[in-house]
């Protein structure tokens, strides 16, 4: 039986794409753009000698760089989840790493497989602009669990500020100072906005706009109501941190219920392409009969359609809504 190891070589060389993406955008940056570290960035770029103007404009044209350039082609695909998690890529650079990674994708298939030039140059842009996007999706899903984990935290030490007498900024630039990345930077820059002049329930609103979390939409309007009407700031506060907690808890369960559900339902996906692949690497010649028939191609094209309309159902049973 002859074995053919070209759709592993495939697949080697997307999964190669991701991590070389991953190497490219710690060796430009470094640990400055590290969620791990224990003092947040916006506090090392002050401690380096750097003003509280120019980190706050440093900060803001990264946070607003991937919203204005949503109008670049191709590039909107990506403009979303890119602002989300804060890339510190600039949307021309990451253009280049898109066109860098086909270039590099397209040379491997080259030297490692013999595909067709036309399969070759369309499989090498979709590996290098699916991958991107599958890292810069990675990156904004764990930008986005972590400000969702550290909140109600953050809301309880606002709390505690407030009733010892600080002012509702100065409780914020406090949390700022003692929470890590990336909530403590995105605090940072409400606070430094605020001692600038700009309304803090506007900065807030922003700010849950941009990230798109619920949590922080309840946050900016129990502080506009309290700004218009009054009342005691710190009691409201710790009533949302109590709701935000128990949302949280509530989608951990939820997760953990649907766990099992989600990963049937990727499986059953997945289950079909990866008998393809196992069909080619054991026996390559197994539709070798069949391709040279006329309904080789339509029936292709219908399994597609069927694979892609299975995986939106299933993606459809499975995503629970709390």
């Amino acid at each position: 039986m002859q074995l053919s190891i070209e759709p592993l070589i495939y697949i080697g060389i997307f999964v190669g794409v991701i991590f070389l993406v991953e190497g490219v955008y710690l060796m430009v940056f470094g640990k400055s753009i590290s969620l791990s570290a224990r003092v947040n960035r916006r506090l090392s770029m002050l401690d380096k000698g750097s003003s509280r103007e120019d980190v706050l404009a440093k900060l803001r044209k990264e946070l607003d760089q991937h919203t204005r350039s949503r109008t670049i082609p191709l590039y909107s695909l990506i403009a979303d989840k890119a602002q989300k998690a804060n890339i510190a890529f600039t949307p021309q650079q990451l253009i280049l790493v898109m066109i860098g990674l086909t270039l590099a994708a397209f040379l491997l298939l080259t030297l490692l497989t013999g595909a067709a030039l036309p399969i070759r140059l369309l499989i090498s842009v979709g590996m290098g602009v699916g991958g991107v996007f599958y890292w810069v999706n990675s990156k904004a899903k764990k930008r986005i669990a972590m400000i969702e984990e550290q909140l109600p935290d953050a809301v309880e030490l606002m709390v505690r500020a407030l009733r010892v007498g600080h002012p509702f900024v100065s409780a914020i630039n406090t949390v700022a100072k003692e929470v890590a990345d990336p909530l403590g930077s995105e605090l940072g820059i409400i606070a430094d906005e605020a001692a600038y002049g700009r309304d803090i329930a506007a900065s807030i609103q922003n700010m849950a706009e941009r990230l798109d979390l619920q949590d922080l939409r309840f946050m900016a309007v129990a502080v506009g109501i309290q700004q218009t009407s009054g009342g005691n700031l710190a009691e409201i506060l710790a009533g949302l941190a109590e709701v935000i907690r128990a949302r949280f808890k509530l989608f951990r369960r939820v997760k953990a219920i649907t766990a099992e559900a989600k990963w049937s339902g990727m499986f059953l996906s997945v289950f079909p392409v990866l008998c393809l692949i196992g069909i080619n690497v054991a026996q390559p010649d197994y539709y070798s009969e069949v391709m040279e028939s006329e309904y080789f191609i339509p029936a292709c094209a219908m399994v597609a359609v069927m694979l892609f309309i299975n995986v939106i159902f299933m993606r459809m049973m499975v995503n629970i809504k709390v």
